[in-house]
């Protein structure tokens, strides 16, 4: 692999990122510094994880990123829920990004458990 560019979960958790940041344009303005900071750190740590990852030496260091990216998958689910509840989130959109962490989240787990395999760890 070339470049992390290249792998389906930062491309698909890329995009996701780039729907949070547009979705939370809707939001409040007095959330700008409260659940919109909170869903674009987490989400944008998600990419960024897997990113910085591949550029590790040993495959044990690339999994600790990848274990940090699957922690960051569950922060943003949680503030999707509560944005949901707050009324910021229609139950579609809460829906339709929701589904794409879980895509995500398989597709990382999957990678976690290749790269376990081919070090046997």
């Amino acid at each position: 692999m070339d470049s992390f560019k290249d792998l389906k979960v930062w491309q698909e958790a890329h995009y996701l990122v780039v729907q949070i940041y547009k979705i939370t344009k809707k939001f409040p303005d007095e959330e700008k510094f409260r659940l919109i900071d909170q869903l674009c750190r987490s989400s944008s740590s998600i990419p960024a994880n897997i990113a910085e990852g591949q550029s590790r030496k040993t495959t044990k260091e690339y999994l600790q990123y990848h274990y940090t990216a699957r922690g960051s998958i569950a922060d943003t689910k949680y503030h999707l829920i509560l944005a949901k509840d707050l009324g910021y989130l229609t139950d579609d959109d809460y829906t339709r990004i929701d589904e794409g962490y879980n895509r995500v989240g398989k597709m990382l787990n999957a990678l976690i458990n290749s790269l376990k395999k081919m070090d046997n760890l």
